[in-house]
């Protein structure tokens, strides 16, 4: 049955053992949270487990949601209403001589979205919870086993829930991955970072304030609500994470830092705490599935965490119910293909946020003139510049390609204005979008949209392009001109069906 927007999962049947659910979920932050939803609005019989008890905490570390996770939010009908929370800012200034311009991104987000972690939660559970997954908070995850057809996961008290395919997004310190016994190589990048939410007297008179003295880093931002997010680090106060965190500290760091404290007071959250950079070799182990920062943890500078643990499982939550229903030709390798394409990103994420950071504690003479270095190159070429933004915010990330494939493929779709619509409106149905000029012969294909060009185009492709959109916003598969055997084989491959 289809709805007027395209295929309806409500009543997909899946093949294989009886289990008591198709994936179990473990962890309900972001990650988990979008992942769980994803799959039960494809019907998959979902169950997501949590050791917290009910009720979000309203106090998180995350609080920057970049332009291609705000596209993927879009294209779940979640991100105006999440915009709606928080404060877009269209630049920064990383450090004094080097500003930030996020206004020339080619998307419909051309900003850094500041807003508490417990806000993109609440906006994702609200949505898993509508869609039909079960959630279970107050329950923890104590065993894990597997075989050919499935996973079992050991609750404590002994209880088990056996699912064909078991995915961890519960977090560093990630039980899957231990009871994987899979290896979580990598240090310690910083110790002893401090947060704090507050409110300020005075308002800094630039948004974000930062600034680095090779000795302290200190970084403001406004949540829009009268609330503050200061960071700061001091080499100087290297303490263990469990030392209590005094406004006395905060303020000392600033004032060398940025000049003033701003007048901080009424702290509601002060925390300290310490930054690995690690990865797991492999995001998946036959049945069971990493993601989010149980597969990668890395330094906080550019704020990649929470927004990499999202287009994780923006990538895998197809993927899997795609192999659940059969709707795919080879459901092996198209799982395979969530390491192959997201293990390289969070290996470029821990290198860039690494650089970041390592260039703001920069003390000698070698590592400052470096940093001056790379500052000048971004100022003065403007491609550079645009390119590295562009990876930063996802926007410019690219997967693979088969050897001869379209230079396209790969590559994710801006917001493409199409005669039907807008491209992650279409998205919305969970399934493939077919983008072809208005005079191609029309296409019907069970889990695809036929779409055409809006005249004028739309976009930074040319719109005889022939596309095939992937379900997350990926292009997989292009022709500059029309070819219905390539098309043929192109459906065949990701749909199952010729």
């Amino acid at each position: 049955m289809a709805t007027e927007n395209g295929p309806d999962h409500r009543h997909a049947r899946t093949a294989g053992p009886v289990t008591d659910t198709d994936v179990v979920v473990v962890g309900a932050g972001p990650t988990g949270l979008l992942l769980a939803g994803d799959l039960a609005a494809a019907g998959v019989r979902t169950v997501l487990v949590e050791r917290r008890p009910p009720g979000l905490s309203n106090l998180t570390r995350a609080f920057g949601v970049h332009a291609r996770t705000l596209e993927l939010l879009d294209a779940r009908g979640l991100a105006d209403e999440l915009v709606a929370t928080g404060l877009p800012l269209t630049g920064f200034r990383p450090f004094r001589f080097l500003t930030v311009d996020l206004t020339e991104l080619p998307t419909r987000y051309p900003f850094v979205l500041v807003t508490p972690q417990y806000e993109v939660e609440r906006l994702l559970e609200r949505r898993a919870v509508e869609a039909g997954a079960e959630l279970r908070y107050g329950t923890e995850l104590t065993g894990l086993r597997q075989n050919a057809d499935g996973a079992v996961a050991v609750t404590a008290g002994g209880g088990e829930l056996t699912a064909r395919y078991l995915v961890g997004a519960d977090g560093a310190r990630s039980t899957v991955r231990r009871r994987l016994g899979l290896p979580f190589p990598g240090g310690s990048v910083i110790r002893s970072m401090v947060l704090a939410d507050v409110r300020l007297a005075e308002e800094p008179a630039v948004l974000p304030a930062a600034g680095t003295t090779g000795d302290t880093i200190a970084l403001v931002l406004p949540f829009g609500d009268g609330w503050y997010r200061v960071m700061c680090w001091d080499r100087a106060r290297q303490l263990p994470d469990t030392e209590p965190v005094g406004l006395d500290e905060i303020r000392e760091v600033l004032t060398r830092t940025l000049g003033t404290d701003y007048g901080l007071r009424d702290p509601r959250w002060l925390s300290r705490f310490h930054c690995d950079e690690r990865q797991v070799p492999a995001y998946r182990d036959r049945r069971v599935f990493l993601a989010g920062d149980a597969a990668h943890i890395h330094s906080p500078a550019g704020g990649l965490g929470l927004n990499t643990g999202l287009q994780d499982a923006a990538n895998l939550s197809w993927k899997l119910a795609a192999a659940l229903r059969g709707a795919a030709a080879d459901p092996e390798a198209l799982l395979d293909s969530y390491h192959a394409e997201r293990h390289p990103v969070g290996r470029e994420v821990i290198r860039t946020s690494g650089l970041v950071l390592r260039l703001a504690m920069a003390r000698g003479l070698p590592l400052r003139a470096v940093r001056a270095v790379l500052a000048g190159v971004l100022v003065a070429l403007p491609p550079v510049t645009r390119r590295a933004i562009a990876q930063v915010t996802g926007v410019g990330i690219a997967y693979p390609a088969p050897r001869g494939a379209h230079p396209s493929t790969g590559r994710r779709v801006p917001d493409l204005a199409l005669a039907q619509g807008r491209l992650y409106e279409l998205l919305r149905a969970g399934g493939f979008v077919l983008v072809t000029p208005a005079y191609a012969t029309p296409v019907e294909h069970p889990g695809v949209i036929h779409a055409h060009w809006q005249t004028p185009a739309s976009g930074l492709l040319p719109r005889d392009t022939e596309l095939l959109i992937r379900p997350d916003g990926r292009i997989a598969w292009a022709s500059r001109h029309p070819d219905g055997a390539g098309l043929r084989a192109a459906l065949e491959k990701w749909t199952g069906r010729a």
